[in-house]
C-alpha cells in the first residue's frame, strides 16, 4: 500500500446533474473571478484564485494514489481490480484521517457509482490560460480513462472572448459540456443583477461555444425580474434562448437569499416577488415563445408546482422534455399546474 496523504481540494457547488454520485469533483480554480451578481449568495466571502497547473496535477495524482490504494486493499481482501466495501473499510481502518478528508468520501462514491464523469470547479475555470487548461484536462483523461464526460461551469463573456482555436483545442481535450448561466435574456435585468455581460453577449458566447462542439446547458431564473419585469424577462429570455439553441435549457426559479442585494430590494419593497402562480404564468409565457431543439429541464427542487392530483407539474428528470416535440405536452402541463395554483 502506498504512503500518501491524498492531499487534493474539493470545492462546494457543483449543477445537480453532476452531483450526488455522478461526477468526480476537480478543483480547477478557486471560486468566481466575476462574482458581483445580485442574487448569487455563492463565493461571496472568497476571492478568485487559478490554481497553478502542477497544484491541480498533484491533486489529480493523489485521487489516483488513493483509487490505487483502495484497489490494492481490495485485492488484498480477495477480489482482484474490484474495489469492495470491506477494502474501503479496511483502507479508512489503516489510514484514519481519511475519516475527515473532505473529498474521499465524494471520490469513494464516485468510483461505485462507475467512475464515468467528472465536474470542474469553481465558476469559471474557462477564465484559465488555455493551454494551461487543455494540459490539466488531459492529465485527468490520462489518468482517469473511465471518464467519458467532463463538464464545468462557465461564463458567456469568456466564451466569446476566446478564439474559436482555443475552444475546440479545449473541446478536443476532453472538456465536453458548459453550464452557463443565462438567468435572462433582457438588457435592462441583466444590468440591473449586474451579471456582466448583456443579451448579445449571451448570445456570442453561447453560440461560439455551440460551433466548437460543446454540449451547451443554459439556466434561466423565472421571476427574477419580479412582477415589475415578468413580461420582458420571459420574451427576451426566450428570444436569446433561440438565437443560441443551446442542447439543454434549466429552470431555476429566483427565491431572494438573505444578505444578497438583491434580497435587500425585495424586503424595502423595490421589488415585488412573484407569487407561485405567477412564477408559472411567467414559465408559459416563455415556453409558448421558444423555438428550439433544446430539452427544456426542470431539474431542481426549486420547480415544485403541482397539479391538482397532487403531483409535481414537470419531471425533475436530468435530460427533460425534449423540444419541439413535447412543447404542448409542457405546456399542458403548467395549464394543470395554473389550474391548481388559481
Amino acid at each position: 500500500m502506498a504512503t500518501n496523504d491524498y492531499h487534493f481540494e474539493t470545492g462546494i457547488y457543483r449543477p445537480p446533474s453532476e452531483g450526488g454520485s455522478a461526477s468526480l469533483l476537480v478543483r480547477f480554480t478557486r471560486n468566481c473571478p466575476w462574482n458581483y451578481c445580485t442574487f448569487c449568495s455563492m463565493y461571496k466571502t472568497e476571492k478568485f484564485q487559478l490554481r497553478p497547473l502542477k497544484e491541480i496535477k498533484s491533486d489529480i495524482n493523489a485521487m489516483a494514489a488513493l483509487v490505487d490504494d483502495l484497489t490494492s486493499e481490495s485485492s488484498r481482501l480477495g477480489k482482484n481490480d474490484q474495489i469492495t466495501q470491506a477494502g474501503i473499510q479496511s483502507l479508512l481502518s489503516r489510514s484514519p484521517a481519511l475519516n475527515y478528508h473532505p473529498g474521499a468520501d465524494m471520490l469513494i462514491q464516485w468510483l461505485l457509482f462507475g467512475g464515468k464523469t467528472a465536474f470542474i470547479q469553481d465558476g469559471n475555470s474557462m477564465i484559465m490560460p488555455p493551454q494551461d487548461l487543455i494540459q490539466a484536462l488531459i492529465h485527468l483523461k490520462t489518468t482517469f480513462p473511465s471518464i467519458n464526460r467532463i463538464t464545468t461551469y462557465a461564463r458567456a463573456r469568456t466564451i466569446a472572448q476566446r478564439t474559436p482555436e482555443d475552444l475546440q483545442a479545449i473541446r478536443e481535450a476532453g472538456l465536453d459540456r458548459l453550464h452557463l448561466g443565462l438567468e435572462s435574456g433582457d438588457d435592462q435585468l441583466l444590468k440591473q443583477i449586474k451579471k456582466g455581460v448583456d443579451a448579445q453577449g449571451h448570445i456570442t458566447g453561447g453560440q461560439k461555444a455551440i460551433a466548437a462542439g460543446f454540449q451547451v446547458s443554459e439556466y434561466w431564473m423565472p421571476g427574477l425580474g419580479g412582477k415589475e419585469m415578468t413580461e420582458q424577462h420571459a420574451l427576451n429570455t426566450a428570444r436569446v434562448l433561440n438565437e443560441i439553441n443551446p442542447h439543454y435549457i434549466r429552470s431555476r426559479p429566483f427565491r431572494p437569499i438573505a444578505d444578497t442585494p438583491i434580497y435587500e430590494q425585495v424586503r424595502t419593497g423595490e421589488m415585488t416577488l412573484l407569487t407561485p402562480t405567477e412564477q408559472l404564468q411567467e414559465l408559459k409565457l416563455m415556453v409558448s415563445a421558444l423555438n428550439v431543439t433544446s430539452k427544456v429541464c426542470f431539474d431542481h427542487a426549486g420547480n415544485h408546482w403541482r397539479t391538482p392530483k397532487g403531483d409535481l407539474v414537470f419531471s425533475h428528470d436530468y435530460e427533460g422534455y425534449q423540444f419541439p416535440n413535447d412543447k404542448n405536452k409542457v405546456l399542458a402541463r403548467i395549464d394543470e399546474g395554473l389550474t391548481y395554483g388559481l
